[in-house]
């Protein structure tokens, strides 16, 4: 079992809520446009080349990639952040 340190607690940065916010806000875009584009066919929609369909088609396979690498940044930076303050203390 794991104890808490003694130590303060790290605060959290912006910059780290607002790579958690746009990763997670990427993801539950691309979600949404997935099952968008997978429920349009029994909908009817038959022609993916017109209006705003070549975005929803295309978003996932942008925005999700995206968000992975920005969670990785995250933890990259959290565990540098860690590991900073514990050479510190």
């Amino acid at each position: 079992m794991s104890t808490r340190s003694s130590g303060p607690e790290l605060p959290v940065r912006r910059i780290d809520r607002i790579l958690a916010y746009m990763a997670l806000g990427l993801t539950i875009l691309s979600i949404v446009c997935f099952f968008a584009v997978i429920l349009a066919r029994p909908l009817g929609v038959t022609d993916f080349t017109v209006g705003l369909w070549p975005l929803v088609v295309v978003m996932p396979l942008i925005a999700l990639p995206i968000a992975f690498i920005m969670i990785i940044v995250l933890l990259v930076m959290s565990f540098v952040r860690r590991s900073r303050a514990n050479k510190g203390a």
